[in-house]
């Protein structure tokens, strides 16, 4: 059933992050296709670009990280003649490229997120993370040259009229990297150095009055063990006072619905004027073949879940182009993976400034996973049904002309249904349903 009277979080956008693909697309043709597909309303119609501010282990020529796609094209670079560092704008041009054609196919929010500090600034002389565990790479001496660093970068970008939306310079503090896992790059922070390193940017961005958002942590996980970072995150006074999201991923889970939920409840009740964005997710570790229904419904629950449970006012992807994303080539061909159809229940139904209101089910031992909001015209319900079997069930609260769309093992967001609506509701087995009505 429908309450359209209940009503939680207003929502603002999906997206997905440049990493660690739009680097290696130099064919023009295919990063204005994957742009298309990704960003135009023909195509999923994201709004959030992820892009990444590499820490330049391409130009390290001790890298350490052995996937040499891993290895990003810093616009930090080493003048030879003098010695010193200077900025470079013209690189990481494939990039750039599918950058361009994301903002000119519908991106309107761009948001500048580090792995890692530039190598040049770290303990380690590595943005792979330190050479102990558990160590942070950025000496406290140098915090305020990664500050300067990043938001010289994110003013070039605006000074050329991208819509830069936000800056967010760490990613996964709590995790160890480095040691003797150099699988890409990454810096590790204790949750009192997060803060620190934070509160710098905070100070830095009201003085020369950025005109673009501070996000963060983005806290690699969402459970009871990392929450002390949403606590002194929004403990700090200034941090609480200039930023109004905490951003966090959903990696591990999956098993933790229920967790999950007592953290977003938790969230809700101690800090309702503030926002969660979940600005991170993909299978991990891979273990669903990706061009598979069943590689779809994972994703879906996991939407459900996190725009449900965490309340969520964005969600974004982790990779796009990739085995974990929504797309990938094969023999040289551009692929929609099953996830892509998934997301597409998703993104090409519930659009910014649509508000969450609330589902009741009100079936026994139902597995349906559902989620609906409305823009104040028509109401739109996502459906999951992850079972072998059909269910049918009574989508109540709802009146008017219907529009139905279905992601299965033979549809891929298709239109299954136009005309008045019936209340009367079947979702196939292992299946993604969008029903849209208007009011």
């Amino acid at each position: 059933m429908i309450d359209a009277s209940a009503k939680y979080q207003t929502f603002e956008s999906f997206g997905t992050s440049s990493c660690w693909w739009a680097q290696t697309i130099d064919d023009e043709a295919q990063a204005k296709e994957i742009a298309y597909r990704l960003y135009s309303e023909n195509g999923l119609g994201l709004k959030i670009f992820r892009y990444n501010i590499g820490g330049g282990e391409k130009d390290n020529s001790e890298c350490r990280i052995w996937d040499v796609t891993r290895r990003t094209e810093s616009f930090y670079v080493k003048n030879e003649e003098t010695g010193e560092y200077e900025y470079d704008f013209t690189r990481d041009k494939n990039a750039r490229r599918v950058l361009d054609y994301a903002v000119k196919y519908g991106a309107d929010k761009i948001i500048l997120f580090c792995n890692s500090p530039h190598f040049s600034m770290t303990k380690s002389g590595h943005a792979s993370g330190g050479l102990e565990e558990y160590s942070s790479n950025l000496p406290k001496e140098n915090y305020m040259a990664f500050v300067d660093y990043v938001l010289t970068i994110a003013d070039w970008f605006v000074a050329q009229g991208y819509p830069i939306y936000a800056i967010s310079p760490i990613n996964e503090p709590q995790w160890s990297w480095g040691g003797e896992w150099v699988g890409q790059e990454g810096c590790h922070y204790t949750v009192d150095e997060t803060i620190e390193l934070l509160e710098l940017f905070a100070t830095q961005m009201k003085k020369r009055n950025c005109p673009y958002k501070l996000s963060g942590p983005e806290s690699g996980e969402m459970s009871w063990g990392y929450y002390e970072y949403v606590e002194k995150f929004f403990a700090s006074e200034i941090l609480n006072e200039f930023c109004d999201t905490f951003s966090g991923h959903s990696y591990w889970m999956d098993e933790k619905a229920e967790e999950k939920r007592q953290v977003g409840d938790t969230f809700k009740e101690k800090y309702p004027n503030k926002k969660y964005e979940m600005s991170e997710w993909c299978e991990l570790p891979l273990k669903i073949d990706s061009t598979t229904i069943d590689s779809g419904l994972h994703m879906a629950n996991v939407i459900v879940d996190d725009l449900t449970k965490m309340n969520a006012v964005s969600w974004q992807s982790w990779t796009a182009v990739n085995g974990d994303g929504v797309m990938d080539f094969q023999n040289g061909e551009l692929i929609n993976y099953n996830r892509y159809y998934a997301f597409k229940q998703f993104t090409s139904f519930i659009k910014p400034g649509m508000v969450r209101i609330r589902t009741v089910d009100n079936l026994e031992n139902s597995t349906l996973k559902t989620v609906a909001f409305t823009d104040g015209k028509a109401i739109v319900t996502v459906i999951v049904n992850p079972t072998d079997s059909a269910e049918s069930f009574k989508l109540a609260g709802l009146a008017g002309n219907a529009a139905i769309y279905l992601t299965d093992s033979t549809h891929n967001c298709e239109k299954t249904y136009g005309g008045r609506f019936d209340s009367n509701i079947t979702a196939p087995a292992k299946s993604i349903m969008t029903v849209r009505v208007e009011m």
